[in-house]
């Protein structure tokens, strides 16, 4: 579960949400995104930004107000 102020929806804590799910995404399919990019000659990167997007939607939010 992910806590955020109501108040704090700054450009900033919507980057630290995408930093975070980046790295929660690399943990967890890193090396199957990496045999993928091998396979298929994409960028890791942009898989990374790709999936972390779809991470996002999987967490629990609770915002305080």
């Amino acid at each position: 579960m992910v806590h955020l102020n109501f108040n704090d929806l700054s450009k900033e804590a919507q980057n630290r949400l995408l930093e975070l799910s980046k790295k929660d995404v690399e943990r967890k399919f890193g090396d199957s995104i990496r045999k993928y990019v091998r396979e298929n000659y994409t960028c890791f990167e942009t898989m990374i930004e790709e999936e972390a997007l779809r991470n996002l939607y999987s967490y629990t939010f609770k915002f305080s107000i």
